[in-house]
């Protein structure tokens, strides 16, 4: 059932208003003005129930997803910063200040996978839609990155040790005796393992990762054939990821990386300090002067680069709601001139009939065009990008969309920040400093 709104008309007799209580400058009180928080609350009104118990207010569930992003917090710390910070709460839309948390931090979690990726879509559209025509340039720079999935660094020995620890877990679970648990042995053939690459050691730590891998699938053999089978079908997704981990070699195609993470795959972008990572391809697009970003789209499969331009100008289009007539990329985009009326621009060399005006013009687009990498230089460092901690391709997508919406909510903020100092300095002739946007 949808929560009501706080109503600024109950005020607690021992507490003040906040807005009497905070600095009306300060950017997350300016953020709070300009959002229409209307529009947010009536689009994912239609996800509640009209019975049962109340839930959380539409607009603070939102706003803690936003602060979270914006702050780079986790779930737990979001919910304990937000009863310390008044101007959290403000952005919340409390009335007065709160002594109570206002969630549990796993209500974050139902409540990202009650709105889903189309909920995400539209908090994303709204940090769009605050920029107004600067959002509506002609021309996107577009490029992609990996979104690492938080997962350990993958190897064989490390999968076979977790398949072994999971076939144990599911027959002590269903009281199924086993031949062997190979606890003890599993510890010794682990530590064999140790300083692997030496050339001494190297002929015992592969003996070691040969003998775990057969102790994986004979576990998991036994383990088909003394289920019974009412278990075995709660089981068999489990089982047959098992079957394909032992299965795999170093040439196999679609390989897995993760047990509790199997969509993951191994992207190399050509990196010398980091030459393989494990994740998710993310397609970003950006608005070429104004540096807003109009696009975040995420690919469950290592897609080219070429090929994942017209999803992401689909989305553009669908959240500007005008398509981008010229898409700037770099060079690991050949291959498409034109995608459905978007002229694709790639750096190459003029023709011998290229004019001077040409040229320069050509040479400050592309010259533009990498202002797109520390753009994903601080989705990555500011805004949770550099490593994703929700599970899923969902939880990719979901992140993905949130780091752009903080990115685009603190862009407004500092551009409204530096117009109300301007504005100051030209009445009082003097320097005014406000608060930054931590």
């Amino acid at each position: 059932m949808k929560a009501p709104s706080p109503d600024p008309s109950q005020l607690h007799l021992l507490k003040q208003p906040l807005e009497n209580l905070i600095n009306p400058q300060h950017p997350l009180c300016i953020l709070t003005k300009r959002i229409l928080w209307k529009e947010i609350e009536h689009h994912f009104s239609g996800l509640y129930a009209n019975t049962g118990r109340p839930a959380k207010p539409i607009r603070l569930m939102v706003s803690l997803l936003v602060l979270k992003q914006l702050y780079n917090l986790s779930d737990e710390s979001m919910v304990d910063r937000w009863v310390e910070n008044p101007y959290f709460q403000f952005f919340s839309g409390e009335t007065v200040f709160q002594w109570s948390f206002p969630c549990h931090p796993t209500d974050l979690v139902y409540f990202r996978k009650r709105i889903g990726e189309e909920g995400v879509k539209k908090i994303f559209q709204v940090s769009i839609d605050l920029h107004g025509k600067k959002a509506k340039e002609k021309e996107v720079v577009v490029d992609t990155t990996v979104q690492e999935k938080n997962i350990t660094f993958p190897t064989d020995t490390k999968l076979y040790k977790r398949i072994i620890e999971h076939c144990v877990g599911i027959a002590t679970k269903e009281r199924i005796i086993l031949r062997q648990s190979y606890r003890r042995t599993t510890k010794k053939l682990t530590l064999a393992q140790r300083f692997r690459n030496h050339p001494k050691n190297r002929k015992k730590a592969v003996a070691a990762q040969r003998k775990l891998k057969t102790i994986a699938g004979r576990l998991v053999r036994e383990l088909e054939r003394k289920l019974p089978a009412s278990s075995l079908g709660r089981y068999s997704q489990e089982i047959a990821l098992f079957q394909k981990i032992v299965a795999q070699t170093k040439n196999s195609a679609n390989k897995i990386y993760s047990i509790h993470e199997p969509q993951v795959y191994c992207i190399s972008k050509g990196k010398d300090h980091k030459k393989y990572e494990f994740g998710s391809k993310a397609s970003i697009a950006v608005t070429k002067n104004s540096g807003i970003i109009v696009g975040a789209v995420h690919f469950s499969t290592n897609t080219y680069d070429g090929h994942t331009l017209p999803e992401t100008l689909t989305q553009t289009t669908e959240l500007v709601g005008q398509r981008p007539k010229v898409a700037i990329c770099d060079r690991g985009y050949r291959g498409k001139s034109t995608i459905d009326g978007t002229i694709i621009e790639i750096p190459k060399n003029p023709g011998k009939r290229a004019t001077t005006y040409q040229k320069q013009k050509a040479r400050k687009r592309f010259r533009r065009r990498a202002g797109i990498e520390p753009i994903i230089g601080h989705l990555k460092s500011d805004y949770r990008l550099m490593r994703n901690y929700l599970k899923g391709s969902i939880g990719d997508s979901i992140n993905l969309m949130l780091a752009a919406t903080a990115f685009n909510f603190k862009k407004l903020v500092r551009q409204l920040q530096m117009f109300l100092r301007f504005l100051l300095y030209s009445l009082f002739k003097e320097p005014v400093g406000l608060i930054p946007l931590l």
